[in-house]
C-alpha cells in the first residue's frame, strides 16, 4: 500500500504522484465508487489517496480517499442535480475575471465566492487580460474592483501578454497550493505559462463570431511551480451552479451582509420583504453594493444568473 496526492484526472483514470515523486496512473477499485460519493468524480484533483501499487509497472489501485481539508464544489451543469469537486486540499483559490473577451458577470463571481465562504477557502481574484483595457473597459474593472476590494478581496491585474503583475502574483502563489478558477478564455493557461515558462501549457484563441473563449484545458491538473508551490489548472467553467446551500445560509457568506445580521428586527430576516432590515438599509445607503444584493436575491430564489452587461455609475 502506499499513499499520494492526485495530481490528474482524466474521466475515470487518475495520475497519483506517492512522497517520492513517482507517478502512477491509477483507476479506483470497483466497490469504491459506490461508496457513499454522489459527484460526478469521486476522486478529485488534489485529493491524498491511499492506492495499491503494481510491482512492474507505473500503475495503481485507489482504495481510499483521506478526509478532506477542504474543496471547492458545483453543480455538473446548468438544471443538473449532479455535482462536480473541481478540487480539493487547497491553500487557496484564485478567480481569473476579465472585462472583456469574456467578460465575467458579478453574479458568476458572487456564487464562486461565496463557495469559498462555505469551505473557508481564502480567494483572490485576478483581473487578467489588462492589456486588451481601452478607456470605458478600464473605467468598469475599476469599478467593478472597487466593489470586490471594499468587502476585504485581494484584487489583483495582470497580462500575461505584457507581463504585467506576474512578479506581484508569484508571491501570493509561492509555497502554497492554488486552484486556478474562471470562464473559457480568461487566460488561465497564459498566466501559468507566464509564471513558469518551463510548463508550455496549450494555448487559445478567442472566437470571433461569438467573443467567447474555447477549451484550452480539458482536464484538470496540478502543476509544480519552478519557485515553489503547487497550482492547479481546470477546465473552464461556464456556470457555477451552487451546492447544498440553504436561502437561510446565503447572507452568512457575504462579508458586508455577516456583520450587519444582528441590526435586523428579525432573527430569521430574509432581507427581502422585512421592515427594518439592516441590509436593505446598507443597500439604500451604498453601504452594500447593489450588484452584490441583486446576485443575492437571485440566489436565494434559487435562479440560475445569467451572463450580463456590467455598467459603471
Amino acid at each position: 500500500m502506499d499513499k499520494g496526492t492526485v495530481i490528474r484526472t482524466t474521466g475515470s483514470h487518475y495520475t497519483v504522484k506517492n512522497a517520492e515523486g513517482r507517478e502512477f496512473e491509477c483507476c479506483i477499485k470497483g466497490k469504491f465508487k459506490i461508496s457513499g460519493i454522489k459527484s460526478t468524480n469521486p476522486v478529485a484533483i488534489g485529493d491524498k489517496v491511499e492506492f495499491i501499487p503494481s510491482d512492474k509497472t507505473s500503475y495503481g489501485l485507489i482504495c481510499a480517499i483521506e478526509p478532506r481539508q477542504n474543496y471547492i464544489i458545483r453543480k455538473a451543469t446548468k438544471l443538473s442535480k449532479q455535482t462536480h469537486i473541481i478540487a480539493s486540499n487547497m491553500d487557496q483559490a484564485l478567480l481569473i475575471v476579465t472585462a472583456v473577451l469574456p467578460r465575467t458577470s458579478t453574479g458568476f463571481i458572487d456564487r464562486f465566492l461565496l463557495t469559498c465562504e462555505a469551505y473557508h477557502i481564502p480567494c483572490i481574484l485576478v483581473f487578467n487580460k489588462t492589456d486588451l483595457y481601452e478607456k470605458e473597459t478600464k473605467e468598469y474593472a475599476d469599478y467593478v474592483k472597487s466593489i470586490y476590494e471594499k468587502v476585504g478581496y485581494r484584487c489583483m491585474e495582470t497580462s500575461a501578454i505584457e507581463k504585467t503583475g506576474i512578479e506581484e502574483l508569484k508571491q501570493v502563489l509561492k509555497d502554497k497550493t492554488s486552484l486556478l478558477c474562471g470562464h473559457s478564455g480568461v487566460g488561465k493557461s497564459a498566466l501559468v505559462n507566464a509564471l513558469d515558462s518551463n510548463l508550455n501549457l496549450k494555448t487559445s484563441s478567442i472566437s470571433l463570431s461569438n467573443f467567447k473563449g474555447k477549451h484550452t484545458t480539458t482536464f484538470a491538473q496540478m502543476y509544480p511551480l519552478a519557485f515553489g508551490g503547487n497550482i492547479i489548472d481546470t477546465p473552464g467553467v461556464k456556470s457555477f451552479g451552487m451546492v447544498d446551500f440553504s436561502p437561510e445560509e446565503v447572507a452568512g457568506y457575504y462579508p458586508e451582509m455577516r456583520e450587519r445580521l444582528s441590526e435586523c428586527r428579525y432573527y430569521n430576516c430574509t432581507h427581502i420583504h422585512e421592515p427594518d432590515c439592516a441590509i436593505k438599509r446598507a443597500v439604500d445607503n451604498g453601504e452594500i453594493a447593489q450588484e452584490r444584493y441583486l446576485n443575492y436575491l437571485n440566489i436565494v430564489n434559487g435562479e440560475e444568473v445569467q451572463m450580463q452587461q456590467w455598467h459603471t455609475k
